[in-house]
């Protein structure tokens, strides 16, 4: 019984964004196994699904039907993620579509998220399973970038900056997304990982 699909095997590993070689790794199994598993030549062994798909970042439904199930609901949708900034305080506020919020006495409107421009461009290196991101900017009182996200379909991960550190921040990969941040003075900036 073919309980695993091959060609939506493979089409997971990509999403996750990992080689045969990393998700072998994060399983303890050899890079020829999965090479053999994508191509129909084999099956995972039973003891190894559970693992299979925790490294795959995904349920044992979606690990057998070969599809990711994204979120489609538009009320609670992560990708959807709108993320507000109180101009006197500072507070960041995240919500999975828009809301209605006020900061120190002050209406909060959601921001727009812009492509970056050559004074906001992103680095992103994926050393293990994680994604470090860089940002070569200044990181002054006056001008600096307050903060970094990481927005998948089953979550968010948010490091918060502050002046005077480097403008970089470390995220646990797990499958394609989005990458926000906001610089203070020029507001916020997304890229689809």
């Amino acid at each position: 019984m073919n309980y695993v699909n091959s060609i939506g095997l493979r089409k997971l590993r990509e999403s996750a964004g990992l080689s045969q070689r990393e998700l072998a790794d994060r399983i303890g199994i050899s890079d020829k196994a999965v090479s053999k598993w994508e191509t129909g030549r084999g099956l995972p062994d039973v003891g190894t699904l559970s693992a299979l798909a925790t490294a795959l970042g995904v349920s044992l439904t979606e690990l057998f039907s070969g599809n990711r199930s994204i979120n489609q609901n538009p009320s609670g949708n992560m990708l959807r993620s709108c993320f507000y900034v109180c101009p006197d305080c500072g507070n960041i506020i995240h919500s999975t579509g828009s809301a209605s919020l006020t900061c120190c006495g002050k209406e909060l409107h959601p921001m727009v998220a812009n492509e970056p421009d050559a004074g906001h461009e992103i680095q992103v290196d994926t050393p293990e399973d994680e994604y470090y991101v860089y940002i070569k900017h200044p990181m002054t009182r006056e001008h600096h970038i307050h903060f970094i996200s990481y927005v998948n379909y089953e979550r968010v991960q948010l490091v918060r900056l502050y002046p005077e550190q480097e403008a970089s921040a470390r995220f646990q990969r797990c499958g394609s997304g989005y990458l926000y941040w906001f610089c203070n003075h020029d507001g916020l900036y997304k890229i689809k990982l």
